[in-house]
């Protein structure tokens, strides 16, 4: 079921759109999707950070000890599941703004599908190259936000002219939340709970 969608999503992604919206699953769903789709970035990052090191470009490839990388595997998956969360609870918050009155859970599904392609980036994180790793990052990004873009006016059903300021304000809304989850690890790190790096 999931991976039906997740084909549509980048084969066909405006008739996904409306495939998802007619049918309007579950919290549940949206919940196992979530869960599961943000175990790719964090699995991938543990088992390269382990077993394959991480270049940056210079000197040798950064490894972390086993129970470091669980520790910011799992506060990685934390952070991407509550995000999402975060997420569609700001996008459900400012659906009336903008002349929609969306469910929580149909804001979540919006949150969940347009996250899935940023989560997908994670498998490139097993090719540990921190420039290979940016550039597909940056596709993902690019692709979520596009997803975004089209499945505002389906989901949430207004005009796209009215769908293009609401999607761009939840892409604000995601860069403000990723900017507060990026200074907390900052802050995180600098207060002695940093990785731990193998020798």
């Amino acid at each position: 079921m999931i991976l039906n969608h997740l084909w549509g999503l980048y084969a066909h992604p405006k008739e996904e759109w409306h495939t998802i919206d007619a049918r309007h699953e579950s919290f549940r769903y949206s919940l196992i999707h979530i869960l599961l789709i943000a175990l790719i970035p964090s699995v991938c990052a543990y088992y390269s950070a382990v077993h394959l090191g991480w270049s940056i470009g210079v000197g040798n490839r950064i490894m972390l000890t086993p129970d470091s990388a669980l520790l910011l595997s799992i506060a990685m998956y934390v952070a991407l599941v509550a995000g999402v969360f975060a997420l569609a609870v700001l996008a459900h918050w400012m659906a009336r703004t903008f002349g929609s009155a969306p469910s929580y859970t149909q804001t979540l599904e919006l949150a969940a599908y347009t996250a899935t392609p940023l989560f997908m980036v994670g498998f490139a994180g097993l090719y540990p190259e921190l420039w290979v790793v940016m550039v597909v990052g940056l596709i993902g990004l690019a692709y979520s936000i596009y997803l975004l873009y089209v499945g505002v006016p389906i989901m949430m059903h207004i005009p796209e002219e009215r769908g293009f300021i609401y999607a761009s304000s939840v892409v604000t809304s995601g860069l403000i939340l990723l900017v507060c989850v990026l200074t907390s690890t900052a802050m995180l790190w600098s207060s002695g709970f940093g990785p731990t790096f193998t020798h």
